[in-house]
């Protein structure tokens, strides 16, 4: 898909000798000579803009996706993955085709082009839901792994907890206490994206640790023959099961959710014509990390998959080095969420100072508030992660909401509101397609979801 009428753009040094003070202008200023803040830059490079975008990408959604394959079974799991990545392909393609055409550097600035004041404050409202409740489950991830997680009633040790036994100082609180003051906090503080290129290209070489020893340790028991042939479709037997189909999209919407980052990484790249061969980059190396991940991860424990899938690590493999190797999985994998939590974190407090201070000075030029809403909302992420106890629950919450406007319903609907006439009657169609796609699947998750929860609650006693 190309971008049509867009034009290499042309504004980089108008872009360090003025500032643009109207809502479509980004909420942190690119550069800051006068306030001696970022002089020294001269833009962002390809490699870093991919590292960002990427780990954007990949985040705690990846551990869902075995979940995903229990549910669709592999071919079908694995179109469905493949599917997804052409569709926010050509959403991201449509939110930077209108906002070069309405002169827009963020994604709120777009909104408020297309759909005015209330527009944006949508916009705002939706990325705080979305990014508080990812952010929210990948404290409870990091939990499940340092600390341990309970499913059915069985307890699933922590990686501390099998190390240096059951301690008030490896519990879960008094973990998530420390990696939030001594992780989350210090990387939250970087005032441009492209400061977090290094901890991002990091992140990546943890996941990718992760996929490999998973891959390996699928292989070694493929080999000796003591893994069963995982499903290949989906088990549907009667309406109910037709209708859980339904409750794996959310999932997957939210496992491609990097909108809110685009326009943030493109305004600070060294060349902005890169940005669609950045976009489709990172898509490309999310999805094979995908792929690979729900097919060896569902391979491996079948359906005994939980639906976060690091949980299942906590069990004798049935190979040598068992235990150091589910050590190894876990570890790696709580490390890099510890580094994809900043850049999260970027667009969130971003949002919620436009949201608050709409008419305000850039909020790098104020410290004070910079630090008072990254305390507020560090906070909030942290009290979230202590009082929701599954990570199914909250992706079918976030992307059955805020994600799927996000990723799809809004470019979409600025794509059929055509406020600069360039959409396409193709573009229309696919902009129909979209929203009819992301509505009807999230109103059947959601009802799905509910329906499971009455059920469960009217037939079980209270939790312990």
């Amino acid at each position: 898909m190309t971008i049509g009428d867009i034009s290499p753009k042309k504004e980089r040094k108008s872009r360090r000798s003025k500032h643009v003070a109207d809502e479509k202008a980004p909420l942190l200023p690119k550069r800051q000579d006068e306030a001696g803040g970022y002089d020294e830059f001269n833009g962002a490079s390809f490699t870093g803009a991919v590292f960002n975008l990427s780990t954007t990408i990949v985040g705690a959604g990846i551990m869902a996706l075995p979940a995903t394959m229990k549910v669709l079974g592999l071919i079908l799991g694995i179109a469905m993955i493949v599917f997804m990545a052409f569709l926010t392909d050509a959403s991201i393609e449509f939110l930077l085709r209108f906002s070069r055409a309405g002169k827009s550097t963020s994604y709120g600035g777009l909104m408020g082009d297309a759909f005015g004041k209330y527009g944006r404050i949508f916009l705002q409202v939706c990325v705080l839901v979305n990014n508080i409740g990812v952010l929210i489950v990948y404290m409870i991830i990091i939990g499940d792994v340092l600390s341990g997680t309970s499913s059915s009633g069985v307890h699933h040790a922590g990686v501390l907890e099998g190390w240096l036994g059951e301690h008030w100082w490896n519990g879960r609180t008094f973990v998530l206490i420390v990696t939030t003051l001594g992780i989350f906090s210090p990387l939250a503080c970087f005032k441009r994206i492209d400061s977090l290129r290094f901890t991002s290209a990091l992140s990546v070489a943890l996941a990718v640790v992760f996929l490999v020893i998973t891959v390996g340790i699928a292989i070694i028991k493929l080999i000796s023959g003591t893994v069963m042939m995982p499903r290949l479709l989906p088990d549907v037997t009667d309406l109910t099961s037709f209708w859980k189909l339904f409750t794996t999209v959310p999932v997957l919407v939210t496992a491609y959710i990097c909108h809110y980052n685009v326009h943030s990484i493109d305004n600070e790249l060294e060349d902005s014509t890169q940005i669609r061969p950045v976009v489709r980059t990172a898509l490309a190396l999310c999805s094979t990390v995908y792929i690979m991940t729900s097919f060896f991860g569902f391979l491996l424990f079948g359906d005994a998959t939980m639906d976060d899938v690091l949980a299942n690590f906590d069990t004798n493999l049935g190979i040598p080095y068992s235990s150091l190797l589910n050590d190894a999985v876990r570890v790696s994998y709580a490390a890099h969420l510890m580094l994809v939590f900043p850049i999260v974190f970027y667009p969130l407090r971003l949002n919620m100072d436009g949201l608050l201070f709409p008419y305000s000075r850039p909020l790098a030029q104020s410290n004070t508030r910079f630090a008072c809403i990254t305390a507020g909302l560090i906070a909030v992420i942290f009290l979230g992660a202590n009082f929701i106890p599954s990570i199914w629950d909250a992706f079918q919450f976030t992307g059955a909401t805020a994600a799927v406007c996000l990723g799809f319903i809004f470019p979409a609907a600025v794509t059929l509101r055509n406020h600069h006439f360039i959409a396409t009657k193709k573009d229309k169609m696919l902009a129909l397609f979209m929203i009819v796609l992301a509505v009807f699947s999230n109103a059947v998750a959601i009802y799905s979801d509910a329906y499971a929860l009455f059920k469960k609650n009217s037939g079980a006693g209270p939790r312990a």
